[in-house]
């Protein structure tokens, strides 16, 4: 593995210069434009703060960009990773999700030596379609208390929801209004201008700037450390031995989906660049990554599609172009923090609402139901059901299970990661 990396090193950079160089550094600062509103997003959104979700990003930005196993693959927080650390964050607090993304960090790299990223390939396409649609509603939900500007009460996303109706429910207007605006701005952005300037960051800046210039009394996000180090992050002097085993599901359930969404991303770009992902190599940066964000302070990172796909439309030639818009970020941490934190919740609540609607696989999901595939449209149903129900390691395995019963045609004959020649449309 070592070797064919510096092989695959030398070849990526052979005969670079300023011309690549100068691409690289745009893809990446384009990328960082992208990847910002969304890591004060998804830091949030996880149950942690806005600064862990800028942690995530640059550290995995430069680690597993460096170490990955191809030039294109960015990662960071992401939504579908958020879905599953909200609970976590609500039973165990975020030193128990330090604790399981440490121990899914293990769990990745021992898949990328064990070649365990293959089998990802013959998971069912209703159920890929059916956790992400789970995981999408999920996200959504959980936007409710920020968009509303309301505190619910509970673990899960539903307990929340019931406790508007058991605790009480006071919206507050200012909340609602930045949350909507921010969203009907995010779908009457014209598509062509999000080439760049990236209609999230926009709606955030102008949600900031209203609420600075109109000094409006609005919950935001806080004050946001301007260092990588968080005061709040894990030792393994605080790992409390007696709580390894309740951590073992989650840490599999984020292993899980660190591998999924991140071999995914790999055959969506693969497509788009025609150079493949080596899976396993992926799988061990992606683990180092979710093995080292702890110690700084921060949450489980992974590819993430449309940051992957911005930065190959942006021209990116090297891996450079990761590491680059990492770099980017931490800059703007260090300078912008004082104006992040005056950050609108509901803003972040309005792009995540809207980023969740993107992440559903509409063309499969349209592809389904319009055919009345009756056999995809109960595995994908059941699926996304228990995804929300559950987990997402138990929803794929009752997707599969229900797949095996019911329809086995509808397992994929062969590994097709990497391979093809067209792009596919992503949102994370």
């Amino acid at each position: 593995m070592i070797r064919k990396f510096a092989k695959d090193l030398k070849e990526e950079f052979s005969g670079y210069g300023l011309s690549a160089f100068t691409k690289d550094l745009m893809a990446g600062l384009t990328t960082c434009a992208v990847a910002l509103p969304l890591a004060l997003a998804f830091g949030v959104s996880s149950g942690a703060t806005a600064s862990a979700g800028l942690i995530t990003a640059i550290i995995a930005g430069c680690l597993t960009c460096a170490l990955g196993g191809a030039f294109y693959q960015i990662s960071g927080p992401t939504g579908a990773m958020a879905a599953i650390l909200m609970s976590l964050v609500a039973t165990y607090g975020i030193q128990g999700v330090f604790a399981a993304t440490f121990m899914a960090g293990i769990l990745l790299i021992l898949m990328g030596i064990f070649k365990v990223g293959r089998l990802a390939s013959f998971i069912p396409g209703p159920v890929i379609a059916g956790f992400t649609s789970g995981i999408a509603l999920i996200i959504a939900l959980g936007q409710l208390d920020n968009f509303f500007g309301v505190t619910s009460v509970g673990s899960s996303t539903l307990e929340k929801i019931a406790s508007y109706f058991t605790v009480g429910f006071s919206p507050k207007l200012t909340s609602i209004l930045f949350g909507l605006c921010v969203i009907v701005f995010m779908f009457a952005y014209p598509k062509k201008w999000n080439a760049v300037m990236p209609s999230s960051l926009v709606s955030i800046i102008l949600a900031t700037a209203v609420c600075m210039i109109f000094d409006i009394d609005v919950p935001s996000v806080g004050a946001i450390p301007q260092t990588i180090i968080s005061e709040d992050r894990f030792s393994l002097a605080s790992l409390n031995l007696s709580q390894i085993g309740a951590f073992i599901s989650p840490a599999i359930s984020i292993a899980a989906l660190g591998m999924i969404e991140s071999l995914l991303c790999g055959a969506s770009a693969g497509r788009m660049t025609g150079k493949m992902l080596d899976n396993d190599r992926e799988l061990v940066a992606q683990g180092i990554s979710n093995a080292v964000l702890p110690f700084f302070g921060g949450i489980p990172s992974t590819a993430a599609i449309a940051r992957t796909s911005v930065a190959i439309k942006s021209g990116a030639k090297t891996r450079l172009a990761g590491i680059l818009h990492a770099v980017f970020l931490l800059v703007s941490m260090l300078v912008l923090a004082p104006v992040m934190s005056r950050i609108p919740l509901a803003s972040l609540a309005g792009v995540l609402i809207v980023t969740a609607w993107r992440m559903n696989e509409w063309e499969t999901i349209g592809h389904i139901f319009k055919n009345r595939l009756i056999t995809s449209m109960i595995v994908f149903s059941v699926t996304m059901v228990s995804t929300i129900l559950f987990d997402l390691t138990v929803a794929i395995v009752i997707g599969i299970v229900l797949t095996l019963i019911v329809d086995r045609s509808l397992f994929p004959k062969k590994l097709s990661f990497g391979k093809g020649k067209k792009d596919k449309k992503a949102e994370e």
